[in-house]
């Protein structure tokens, strides 16, 4: 018996190893290449993302600086801006000021000629009163005076006496 189960043993090797040597050729042309080509486009397809991936990096990084330059130059223009702003706000206050110091000088001046004019108008006027009540006090005075005929004459006398001096 162990003669027969020796020889089935090496029957069944030499069967077993013949299937397996055959499920290798089977497996080699006909999984083997799918398989091998799938592995190598899968590989390439890796390689390729991961390049692809370090190029996104790359590029990102580059936006990140392009990003960063353009915040820089914002941020100066911005500052710029209000230095600008200011400059031309403090340039109207001090216009609007000059202009409310030339406002108001006008107006002083004007105020002051106005002053001066009613003060000779009204000096004037004061004159013209002062000279009539002296003309009305004097005709009154006179009338007083000459009231008689002889006061009268001899006054005439004496007014023709200074004419004649001066």
């Amino acid at each position: 018996m162990e003669k027969l189960i020796s020889e089935f043993s090496f029957g069944l090797f030499f069967w077993q190893l013949l299937i397996f040597v055959g499920l290798l050729f089977l497996l080699r042309k006909y999984a083997w290449k799918p398989i091998l080509t799938a592995v190598d486009e899968r590989e390439t397809s890796i390689k390729e993302a991961l390049a692809s991936a370090e190029a996104a990096r790359l590029e990102m990084e580059s936006l990140q600086s392009d990003n960063q330059r353009i915040l820089k130059e914002a941020r100066a223009e911005k500052e710029s801006l209000l230095k600008e702003a200011k400059a031309t706000r403090n340039e109207i206050i001090t216009a609007a000021k000059e202009e409310a110091k030339t406002e108001a000088q006008k107006i002083m001046t004007q105020a002051q000629e106005s002053i001066q004019n009613e003060k000779r108008a009204a000096i004037n006027e004061l004159k013209n009163q002062v000279s009539t009540l002296a003309m009305d006090i004097a005709e009154k005075v006179l009338q007083k005076e000459l009231e008689n005929k002889d006061k009268q004459l001899n006054y005439v006398n004496q007014l023709l006496k200074e004419t004649e001096l001066k």
